[in-house]
């Protein structure tokens, strides 16, 4: 099958900002009430039980301490923050440009879509951080998981061995889990397009573990796209390629921008980064009178902790203004699907600088710190022995140990599915839930390690 173009020109906000609910289509009211649609998918999403597991779920740092550090639920509340800080300035420059156009009110959703979209950005994630998710797929790339290699389709197979977080996320909220309704999260169309940051499939990901959904949520992830005017830059029949949703460069901008300044601020609080070195990094972000100022206020503030705290709201001001730029002077090319790379490629020379310093020191002296790579260790074992017990178990169910174990295995998830994918697939909706301390809880008592017994 050839390649095709589903659409061609350039994506409009008229569409792209769609309030209709995902399974809930036939029900959808465009009724006013004090809460937007948009509003209601942020709510949603707090009450929701794999928004509270984050909170269990590593971020870099090992969790608990006697030192509090960020896991994945205060990052995601984060990132949410500085999401819509970045959106509503956006949704002001464009309300300015857009002023005639009949639809221009549509345009103050954006902040609101952002915010949901930004508290959703981590819900696939497996626990241990991205070692979890690395994990997962040389479980089946290089581990006990490979034997299935053959029975499966290519594109399932890919699916697996280069599992993904954000192509998880997308089918956390979209399917029907066993017991659950129609639609998953029922989340407006427009929240599920912005967290995809790789809206592709796994096929077409060139080799990295990075795509934005599974073989099963193809259709789905279409189904979205089609209805909000997203541009199909490639259809074959192994796979589909869409320009992204607008709104996903400010949800990944939130995102990096968060991670990587508040990385440096925990390893700070850890001892693994001296104030001496961590100060002038995030002073550099600033012009000399800037700096001046900043380092009048700092003589005033003792506190270590406080000082870099100071910095670090600084420097979130100043690149969330600088996103906000390079998005406003980019939105043609985005909208034609036509700008590659992320905001933050773009930023002023002195910011961009600033900015790939603390990357290059988070590499050099925070992802390596002992403290890391002992928990991704651990974590590599855990989930790996989690995985190989359950597969075994789901693809030989009449045993007696596969009995006992997956009686322990909630509903939810389809054990029984008619297809070998199927079946796999529900473990790693399974393993993948879980907390990093659920995980480790299930580890132990699989291996006889809490155990009680009464005398």
């Amino acid at each position: 099958m050839t390649s095709t173009l589903r659409n061609s020109g350039k994506m409009e906000w008229n569409r792209l900002i769609l309030d209709v609910r995902f399974g809930l289509e036939d029900y959808h009211d465009p009724r006013r009430s004090s809460r937007t649609e948009f509003q209601r998918d942020f709510d949603r999403l707090v009450f929701s039980s794999p928004f509270r597991r984050l909170q269990n779920k590593t971020q870099v740092f090992p969790l608990p301490g006697s030192i509090f550090v960020h896991n994945r639920l205060t990052h995601s509340l984060e990132v949410s923050s500085v999401g819509r800080s970045i959106a509503n300035e956006v949704a002001i420059r464009l309300r300015v440009k857009y002023a005639a156009e009949p639809w221009v009110s549509r345009l103050d959703a954006i902040g609101e879509i952002v915010g949901a979209a930004c508290l959703a950005h981590d819900l696939g994630n497996p626990p241990f951080g991205h070692s979890g998710e690395k994990a997962i797929a040389t479980f089946f790339s290089e581990g006990a998981g490979k034997r299935f290699g053959e029975s499966l389709t290519a594109e399932q197979w890919m699916d697996l061995t280069r599992f993904e977080g954000n192509a998880n996320a997308f089918r956390l909220l979209t399917h029907q889990f066993k017991g659950r309704r129609k639609g998953g999260f029922a989340m407006t169309y427009s929240t599920l397009a912005a967290i995809a940051k790789y809206p592709f499939s796994s096929t077409l990901s060139g080799g990295k573990q990075k795509f934005g959904f599974f073989t099963q949520e193809r259709e789905d992830f279409c189904k979205v796209a089609d209805a909000l005017g997203m541009l199909c830059l490639e259809e074959k029949p192994e796979g589909v390629r869409y320009a992204r949703h607008p709104l996903v460069y400010l949800v990944e901008a939130a995102d990096d921008i968060c991670y990587e300044v508040m990385d440096l601020e925990d390893a700070h609080k850890l001892g693994i980064l001296r104030g001496d070195v961590v100060e002038p990094l995030l002073l550099s972000f600033f012009d000399s009178d800037r700096r001046a100022h900043n380092q009048e206020v700092l003589s005033h503030i003792d506190d270590p902790n406080e000082r870099i705290a100071y910095l670090r709201s600084c420097v979130i001001g100043t690149l969330v203004n600088c996103c906000v730029d390079v998005f406003v002077d980019n939105e043609e090319a985005i909208l034609r699907g036509e700008f590659n790379g992320q905001l933050l490629d773009f930023i002023p020379m002195l910011e961009r600088t600033a900015y790939k310093r603390c990357v290059e020191l988070s590499w050099s002296s925070i992802y390596s710190a002992p403290d890391v790579v002992e928990i991704e260790l651990a974590g590599n074992r855990i989930i790996t022995f989690l995985m190989e017990k359950l597969t075994d178990a789901v693809v030989n169910p009449d045993f007696n140990y596969s009995r006992l174990l997956l009686s322990q295995i909630p509903r939810q998830y389809q054990i029984d599915s008619p297809s070998l994918y199927g079946k796999i697939q529900a473990i790693v909706d399974y393993v993948s839930g879980m907390t990093d301390v659920y995980a480790l809880d299930l580890y132990r008592k699989l291996n006889g390690m809490s155990l009680k017994i009464n005398n």
